[in-house]
């Protein structure tokens, strides 16, 4: 087994526009929660909607357990009809902050914006998690370049100091949505993993990159999970749609909970 530089994983589970209700969304957390907190070796972050985030910060307790953000308006505060500001989250209890998703990207985020908000999150001293993905793979290597432009235009040299709280989120646009079979295999995760280690070098040397957590996000399933922990050297998952499971999420952290 592979041992990493962080000896906590690290769970993110991202609700994205789920689910309905506000009773159901409460119901998930109470599930989840109840299995993250038995567990020592996972830190568990729940990314529900911006509408549930006060209801389910009225339910934490404890510190196996997170609130986290899905996204993050780039202004401060005013006139932004619809806008919800990072001291807005953080007055919330949100501890957690996903920046640059590929589907807000699809959206419009440009790598600057990415760039503005990854800045307001940890100026303000909540966690980011800065997601990067190409969304094609190609015999040229191309992406490796891609990905390295979506790192150094958001995780900047400027923002040195606040590296701490920085927690970069690999997502490769192709594999997501796809079959735990199609999803990336473990050695192919690794050589990002150590390539994305190689940028945060260039940008931030060797001691704080070695500190800073890389995630995978891609079609975890339980099915996939056990290899990519334990044979990739990554620090956890960003999981999607297996997280409104809370059996199988719960799987999930289980698998990476008993993988130290």
């Amino acid at each position: 087994m592979i041992k990493t530089s962080q000896s906590k994983k690290i769970i993110i589970a991202n609700w994205k526009m789920n689910p309905k209700t506000a009773n159901e969304a409460l119901n998930l957390f109470d599930s989840v929660k109840k299995s993250a907190e038995k567990l020592k070796n996972v830190q568990t972050v729940i990314c529900p909607p911006d509408i549930f985030l006060g209801e389910i910060a009225k339910k934490k307790r404890g510190k196996k357990v997170s609130i986290g953000a899905q996204d993050v308006s780039v202004m401060k505060k005013g006139a932004f009809t619809g806008e919800i500001s990072v001291a807005m989250l953080k007055n919330l209890g949100v501890e957690y902050v996903i920046v640059g998703h590929s589907e807000r990207r699809a959206l419009g985020d440009s790598n600057e914006i990415v760039y503005e908000k990854l800045k307001l999150v940890l100026d303000a001293g909540i966690k980011a998690i800065l997601c990067v993905g190409e969304k094609e793979r190609n015999e040229t290597g191309e992406y490796f370049e891609f990905l390295a432009r979506q790192i150094k235009s958001a995780a900047s040299a400027d923002l040195k100091g606040k590296i701490k709280n920085l927690i970069i989120a690999y997502e490769p646009i192709w594999a997501i949505g796809k079959t735990a079979d199609e999803a990336i295999d473990a050695s192919s995760l690794h050589e990002m993993v150590l390539f994305i280690k190689k940028v945060l070098t260039e940008i931030f040397g060797k001691t704080a990159a070695d500190k800073t957590s890389v995630l995978y996000g891609g079609s975890v399933e339980n099915e996939n999970a056990d290899d990519l922990i334990k044979n990739s050297e990554i620090n956890g998952f960003l999981v999607g749609h297996e997280s409104l499971d809370a059996e199988k999420i719960s799987e999930i952290l289980e698998v990476v909970n008993e993988s130290q």
